[in-house]
């Protein structure tokens, strides 16, 4: 078996580390266990140096971001595979027994875990598909991602309908395995996304390489969400906006982008209406800052591109996640 790290990106999140960090340790008996802190202000590097768990600490000066803190944590690890795990999950028991045999393929560049929701699991003892990475993720005809198991807001009860390991357009940032070689090799996560859909961009340019994303829903693991930036917080809802634009002009040929982009912009607004309605007009003119960062992408946006080669289609499925869900009322990855 290839060797293995586990390595766990934290910033200011002592009660996540408090809570989920000695099972992560029980339950990856096949990796070494290692926390990058990224500058914590809290009590978080006290707590790691002083506790009793068999774990390496990389402390960083200062707060990078979660793409940043990756890499130069990364940098200092010399595992084969490496599992980006957020501090707010817990594996299930035999999570890596299951996840790494995925990489007896030299093809697979990368995988993931099934990602159940870990507060609802609590609550009610019921396994649903977690919004970040479900059972796999996928790019619809117009660059939108959703999931196997999670359609917009919209998380499936897991009975098992999506326990078949396949290959996948991206895999969650949650629970991310990884060739460290080929991380490095493909530039790593991209920093000026700085959090959000850096795991899209990742995967698509492995893909682009010419390697294989998979899913293996027999690994399993609960993942909190929302501990960084809740749906509330008006950053999240920049970066969101903006990375999802920036991930298309990145890795669009310029054909399929001349047509994508624009059209993503102009079906931004009637969403930008809907928060300013819900959410409030700070969420509104988040979307509008999100647009004008993102002209000033595209002017400087040569500093940012990876050069990779775009060996693999850009966009292979056509279908429209927006038709199935609100003209068809498809609320079910299995409806597609």
């Amino acid at each position: 078996m290839l060797s293995t790290a586990v390595a766990i990106l934290n910033f200011n999140g002592l009660g996540f580390l408090q809570q989920f960090l000695p099972t992560v340790v029980t339950r990856s008996a096949q990796a070494k266990v290692y926390v990058i802190d990224n500058g914590s202000t809290d009590a978080s590097l006290a707590w790691l140096q002083s506790c009793s768990l068999p774990i390496t600490v990389i402390g960083l000066d200062q707060n990078y971001g979660f793409c940043q803190g990756y890499n130069l944590g990364i940098r200092q690890i010399s595992e084969e595979i490496v599992v980006l795990l957020n501090s707010d999950v817990e594996p299930a028991e035999d999570w890596l027994l299951h996840l790494l045999p995925a990489f007896a393929n030299p093809k697979v560049a990368a995988a993931q875990p099934k990602i159940l929701d870990y507060k609802i699991k609590l609550a009610t003892g019921r396994n649903v598909f977690e919004y970040a990475g479900a059972s796999g993720g996928f790019i619809d005809s117009i660059g939108l991602p959703y999931c196997r198991g999670r359609m917009i807001d919209t998380c499936e009860t897991d009975t098992g309908q999506y326990d078949t390991a396949i290959s996948i357009d991206w895999a969650t940032g949650a629970a991310l395995a990884v060739r460290r070689d080929l991380f490095e090799s493909a530039g790593g996560l991209d920093p000026y996304f700085f959090a959000h859909m850096e795991e899209i961009d990742l995967c698509w340019r492995l893909r682009r390489m010419g390697h294989t994303i998979i899913c293996q829903p027999l690994s399993a693991v609960y993942h909190v969400g929302g501990g960084t930036l809740s749906k509330q917080n008006p950053k999240k809802t920049y970066l969101n906006h903006r990375n999802s634009l920036v991930l298309l002009a990145k890795n669009l040929r310029p054909l399929p982008a001349a047509w994508r982009i624009p059209l993503r912009m102009v079906l931004d607004f009637p969403i930008a209406l809907t928060y300013l309605f819900q959410l409030g007009p700070q969420h509104f003119w988040a979307v509008a800052e999100a647009h004008f960062h993102f002209y000033g992408y595209l002017f400087h946006g040569s500093r940012h591109q990876a050069q990779v080669a775009p060996k693999a289609p850009t966009i292979a499925n056509s279908k429209s996640l927006l038709a199935s869900y609100f003209l068809f009322g498809k609320r079910k990855f299995s409806d597609l």
